[in-house]
């Protein structure tokens, strides 16, 4: 079976092509408004009899039928048709439904309950010690924020996790040198919610000790976020060992405190001055502007006025189209996707949890209700917050 497309007679003028594509445009769109209040109709008896707004089998049906009256030459494009337009009768159910359930309670609540401003104190867990770039981040959000000084990024997790910390502060990604993704596998394994985030400029600089020269490097210590930012420079130092550490901040410390001449650090000017260094080469990133995008953590759901971003942790089947349904999902309702991450997931036959950052607001209607759409067909789904980026 060709499929009724190609049994049309050929037309060669452009013009009467075009008017045949209008003339059928018109008759597709009556069909698919049709199709929305009969979805509508759908939507009310689901409602009476309680029923869940996914119906798997349903939509096998619906696709097998699809491609079979296509054709062969037609049905793998008139399935991805029709993919999309059952994503949107669902999403047009949803937005009749009223918005219940387990997911989007505790939502509400934290909207309700969290205060309208930001707090400009607290207890908050850093990762380094006096100088890290996670501390300046601090500072930003919470200009008078009392810091603890953890060596590890799960220190910090573990102690909002514990509650010893109000609030923790994680690098999540640099512009130039990507993710960071021993934070995105831990996110995985501790409970939290991010309650605000920033971009904090990083401009890199070569420290050592007073009276040392860049041709008196033997070796260069910096965290490894640092040393990607910087391999441009680094590529061009013959006989230059590059060793990670915890930290930039750790290196320039650690730098200072060493009885070598022949060491420097990767760090900040801030720590040139706390450790009494001498910056030796200035703005080694490799790109100027070199931001690092910080994550303030905490373990309740707080949603601060001023929302302009949500993150979410998800589980997708690993079944071909599944990330292309949930994606469909958010882009019927003009949703950017402003980072969409994954990671291996330990233990699985090559199977991902996916992390989405969303340029979106919480207090959108329309958006509550995608999400708890997704919530409840996925079993592994995780809102990990609506924030503001300052």
């Amino acid at each position: 079976m060709k499929g009724r497309v190609s049994k049309m007679e050929k037309i060669t003028d452009i013009k009467e092509i075009r008017k045949k594509i209008d003339e059928t445009d018109e008759k597709l769109t009556a069909l698919l408004v049709d199709r929305f209040d009969l979805s509508g109709m759908v939507a009310e008896y689901k409602m009476e009899k309680g029923a869940a707004v996914h119906d798997g089998l349903r939509e096998r049906e619906v696709l097998k039928t699809v491609a079979e009256n296509s054709g062969e030459e037609y049905a793998r494009y008139t399935r991805i048709i029709y993919n999309t337009i059952l994503d949107t009768s669902k999403a047009y159910q949803y937005s009749l439904m009223p918005q219940t359930g387990s997911f989007l309670e505790p939502i509400e609540r934290a909207m309700q309950d969290t205060p309208e401003l930001f707090p400009e104190t607290a207890v908050v867990a850093v990762q380094g010690i006096p100088g890290a770039h996670s501390e300046a981040a601090a500072l930003k959000m919470m200009p008078g924020a009392q810091l603890m000084y953890f060596s590890t990024f799960e220190s910090v997790f573990a102690a909002v996790e514990s509650g010893m910390c109000r609030y923790g502060v994680l690098p999540i990604e640099n512009s130039n040198n990507g993710s960071i993704g021993e934070v995105y596998d831990m996110m995985r394994e501790h409970e939290f919610h991010i309650a605000r985030s920033t971009k904090h400029l990083v401009n890199q600089k070569l420290l050592a000790k007073p009276g040392t020269k860049l041709e008196d490097i033997k070796e260069i210590f910096s965290h490894e976020q640092a040393i990607g930012q910087c391999s441009r420079f680094l590529s061009g130092l013959e006989g230059v060992k590059v060793t990670a550490a915890s930290n930039t901040a750790a290196a320039a410390r650690d730098v200072a405190h060493s009885e070598r001449s022949d060491v420097a650090a990767i760090s900040s000017e801030e720590c040139a001055s706390l450790y009494g260094l001498d910056v030796i080469a200035q703005d080694i990133q490799a790109n100027n502007t070199n931001f690092t995008r910080f994550i303030c953590i905490s373990k309740d759901l707080q949603i601060y006025p001023g929302d302009t971003k949500i993150s979410l942790m998800l589980r997708i089947s690993h079944k071909p189209m599944s990330l292309y349904h949930t994606i469909g999902k958010l882009s019927t309702l003009g949703i950017n996707i402003c980072k969409l991450e994954s990671r291996p997931f330990p233990g699985s036959d090559f199977e991902f949890t996916f992390y989405f950052d969303l340029d979106a607001t919480i207090r959108d209607p329309k958006v509550r209700r995608v999400l708890a759409e997704l919530a409840s067909e996925l079993d592994f789904f995780v809102f990990l917050g609506a924030y503001q980026e300052v």
